[in-house]
């Protein structure tokens, strides 16, 4: 999995391995109904989006936030802001490789703690925000599940956000916005931004945003701290 606990909580790793499996498929499930909600109504789907997201991390056993702070949490967010969904195109440097994404030189994306996990840079996106077209480089989880992984940086980091930065985009733990099938675009939303499991607790090791995925201005939109 993208995103891996640093040390045990709960009753064992067997208890713990089937309420992760219950966890996947519940985020699933949800981000399923967030894609077909969204070709109609993106707000809906955020505020749906929000909604299970808040409940389970209030009341997971797997939720990121630690035991003792669970009953108590609540999630903040940014306004739904309609400028910030996008279509983009993906451009892809080489041919792809058969029954596969293109393989690329592996990037070095860091880790909060533990050990490296193995990535591929896929592709470029362009994304046409209002003060100005900036680029983020879109990744594959080379091993578990693999996935499209697209992690960010921007101005409201160690302020409104978690320092290291924010995902957009994990498939490795079903986390996908979808394309669209007319366009063949993939959708960034980033009213869906959310904050990494180690800003939470760090007994969660995370990837996090590499240097070419910062972004030299305010993302106000998605989750926030505080």
């Amino acid at each position: 999995m993208t995103e891996q606990a640093a040390g045990p909580e709960g009753e064992g790793p067997g208890r713990a391995a089937l309420e992760l499996a219950d966890w996947r498929r519940r985020i699933s499930t949800l981000y399923a109904e967030v894609r077909e909600r969204a070709a109609s109504d993106p707000r809906a789907a955020w505020d749906r989006w929000r909604t299970v997201r808040e409940t389970l991390y209030r009341s997971h056993p797997q939720s990121p936030v630690p035991s003792a702070a669970r009953s108590g949490f609540r999630a903040n967010h940014w306004p739904y802001d309609p400028g910030l969904r996008f279509e983009v195109e993906v451009r892809v440097a080489g041919a792809e490789a058969a029954g596969g994404p293109a393989r690329h030189p592996a990037p070095r994306i860091p880790m909060s703690a533990g050990e490296q996990l193995d990535f591929s840079r896929i592709g470029q996106v362009s994304i046409p925000f209002p003060d100005g077209v900036r680029s983020l480089e879109l990744y594959w989880m080379a091993g578990y599940s693999g996935g499209l992984f697209l992690p960010f940086r921007d101005a409201t980091n160690g302020l409104e956000t978690y320092g290291a930065g924010r995902y957009l985009l994990d498939a490795a733990k079903a986390a996908d916005l979808g394309i669209d099938p007319a366009t063949g675009r993939l959708v960034l939303d980033f009213n869906f931004a959310y904050q990494p499991s180690c800003a939470f607790d760090p007994r969660w090791a995370c990837p996090l945003a590499p240097p070419e995925n910062r972004l030299d201005l305010r993302v106000e939109a998605g989750e926030r701290i505080g």
